[in-house]
């Protein structure tokens, strides 16, 4: 056996694959919404970005929100969404499976899924920690959860 072959190459913890029975529940969530982490420091030891993955079910909308400084990159995996933004939620626009969307720092937002059948999409966030600040929390409980989280965090 050569040199290179027993030798542990600093490469070989790199790659990260986490699965879905990894994914963690404990994150800020929005009314409407289930988000679970999927990539994080936590999880897999990340410098600068969060991932996770987000189920609606069919009919529902979630909170109004925003995610701070962060910004935010929505993969539509499976179903649709309906995306309103703006202080007054005033701007409106539809994205479906395939489709990217971006949502830049600070700008209120809410999702729907319109549609007749659950959707699921794949979030990718700037920065470690999963911010989550809701706009109009529809329980106060929830809302603490979330401030709990993110002292935590």
């Amino acid at each position: 056996m050569s040199s290179q072959q027993t030798e542990q190459s600093p490469w070989e913890r790199a790659v990260r694959i986490i699965k879905p029975d990894q994914f963690d529940s404990h994150t800020p969530q929005t009314a409407g919404m289930r988000r679970v982490a999927a990539v994080t420091k936590k999880l897999a030891d990340t410098k600068g970005i969060w991932a996770g993955v987000t189920n609606v079910r069919a009919h529902v909308g979630t909170g109004k929100h925003h995610h701070g400084e962060q910004e935010t990159v929505i993969y539509v995996a499976t179903g649709s969404i309906q995306m309103v933004w703006g202080d007054n939620l005033e701007f409106q626009a539809n994205a479906e499976a395939g489709d990217f969307i971006y949502v830049p720092p600070f700008v209120p937002h809410k999702e729907m899924n319109a549609g007749d059948i659950p959707s699921q999409w794949v979030i990718a966030r700037t920065g470690q920690e999963p911010i989550v600040v809701n706009l109009e929390p529809a329980d106060s409980a929830q809302q603490a959860i979330n401030d709990n989280l993110h002292a935590i965090l």
